[in-house]
């Protein structure tokens, strides 16, 4: 929302009781994945399938990404405006990260069974990585010292 996204769909598991209840009163549309266990395609499909209109993208971000600043998404949408049809890849120090915006009429793909990476690869040719310098879109939490360093460094430590 900082960075004037206004079309926001937040994917939810079954047990995502806690998060509708923090985002109550913002302006996200929520869908529930409840297909327990799921890779994050399904996650995609669920999104994609409350979508009205026809956008031109879809910028699909990670909640174990926290730290992406709102400058990053918004330099990710203006190159999509420049390239609307190129997969959209932020990289922090030569390193590629999270979040990736790919045009619409290729997401779609996503319905035959394939994965996100798989569409990557499969469009290899339009992919656009752009430097940023942000190293949110490389930082995620999969582990409890990836938490510990994502909030040291939300509170301004390195």
């Amino acid at each position: 929302m900082a960075a004037d996204v206004r079309d926001i769909t937040v994917v939810i598991g079954m047990t995502g009781n806690g998060i509708v209840e923090m985002l109550r009163g913002l302006p996200v549309t929520m869908a529930v994945n409840d297909m327990q266990g799921s890779d994050m395609a399904e996650s995609v499909r669920t999104g994609l399938r409350t979508l009205g209109g026809s956008p031109s993208g879809i910028l699909i971000c990670l909640s174990d990404h926290p730290l992406v600043t709102k400058h990053t998404i918004g330099a990710v949408i203006e190159q999509h405006r420049k390239t609307p049809d190129a997969v959209i890849i932020p990289a922090y120090q030569g390193k590629r990260g999270h979040p990736t915006l790919f045009p619409n009429k290729i997401l779609t793909g996503i319905f035959s069974g394939v994965t996100l990476r798989d569409i990557i690869r499969n469009n290899s040719h339009t992919v656009r990585a752009i430097d940023v310098d942000d190293e949110g879109v490389v930082l995620d939490m999969d582990t409890e010292d990836d938490y510990r360093l994502i909030v040291q460094k939300a509170k301004g430590g390195t």
